[in-house]
Order: C-alpha cells, then structure tokens, then sequence
C-alpha cells in the first residue's frame, strides 16, 4: 500500500477479548474444568444437554465477573438473563451456547492503557458466557477429532467500544487485561493452554 494511501486512513479497532474464569467446575455443572485431561473425559448430561437435565449458575463465575467489572469501573447490573445463542458446529454438544446478550452483568467501564501516553479504553460491557469443544484437524487426514472436555467451560468475555487506535494500543490492552485477570485470581492467563 502506498503512503498516500495509508495516510487517508486511521485504524479503528474494537476488541473481544475472552477470559477462561479459574474454576474448578463448569458454569452450569460439576464437570472438572482441569487442563490435560484424556480427551472427552470431562463431559456430562448437562454439558451435553440430555433431556430431563437442568443447569445450575456456578456461585463462582458470577463473584470473579463482578471482580472483574469493579476492577474495569463497569456498572453491575443486578438483572440477570442467559439466552440460548444457536450454533451448529461439530464441538458445540448442544448446538447453543448459553451467553449473556441483552443483560450483561456488567455495563461500561474503562482500562487505563499506557503506550508512552495514558489512554483509558472504553468498554461496552463485560459478560458471562460458556466455552464450546475443541475442533483437532490431524494433518493429512480427511477427519477432525472433537474433544468436548472445554465444553462449558466458563468464560467472560470482555468488549472494548471501537476506539482503540492501531496495534500499539491494542497489545497493550490485551497486556493490561491479562495482568488485571492474573492479579485478581479469575484467570490464569495461560494462553497456551487456551485460558
């Protein structure tokens, strides 16, 4: 791209970023959230939606999203709502993800962001979600392997208004909330691990 190109426009990006929340149990069930297990190990009636099954809210994810949206300046909204998001991919077990859509526990926010100058990056809101499976495409061969053990695993999924401007200020976003997971305990921030 040439200069004069370059130079008529600005980058305007807006983030979503996920945290898996540190819980030793699934959002809506017992089912162990531990890293490394045997494949598909860690999948039970609730994760898999079998009839006659109910979820259960887990205590824990809603007190580490309320951390984390006092830490972030958000709003909390005492009004809760989970809505069925439909999805038909071969590791989500269920074919929905459970999600908060019109009532996010937490509303508004900023992280204060340091790039040479402070800037504070507005957020739209911050909520709960649950994780799908894992897809595993083997080289070379015509299958995918599915493991569903993240199956439920709980999240939070934290989203900036589009006013961040460039990668500069979008890696240091992305540090800063890896450090503000990791110092309030609600994350380990394990990338490779998929946290």
């Amino acid at each position: 791209m040439d200069s004069a190109t370059r130079d008529k426009y600005q980058p305007v990006i807006g983030l979503e970023v996920h945290a898996q929340l540190l819980t030793s149990s699934k959002i809506y069930s017992s089912d162990s959230t531990a890293f490394g297990a045997q494949p598909n190990s860690q999948v039970g009636v609730i994760t898999l939606a079998h009839p006659g099954t109910l979820p259960k809210l887990n205590k824990q994810v809603v007190e580490h999203a309320i951390k984390m949206g006092l830490a972030c300046h958000s709003e909390i909204s005492r009004y809760q709502i989970f809505d069925r998001k439909n999805y038909f991919y071969p590791d989500l077990p269920k074919g929905y993800q459970l999600t908060q859509d019109r009532t996010p526990i937490c509303v508004g926010g900023y992280v204060k962001v340091s790039t040479g100058n402070d800037i504070k990056v507005k957020l739209n809101r911050i909520h709960i979600e649950e994780d799908a499976g894992k897809s595993i495409h083997v080289d070379d061969q015509p299958y995918t392997w599915v493991d569903l053990n993240r199956a439920g695993v709980p999240l939070i999924e934290i989203v900036t208004e589009p006013v961040i401007r460039g990668a500069e200020e979008a890696g240091a976003f992305l540090a800063e909330i890896r450090k503000i997971v990791r110092y309030l305990r609600i994350c380990d921030g394990n990338m490779e691990e998929g946290s």
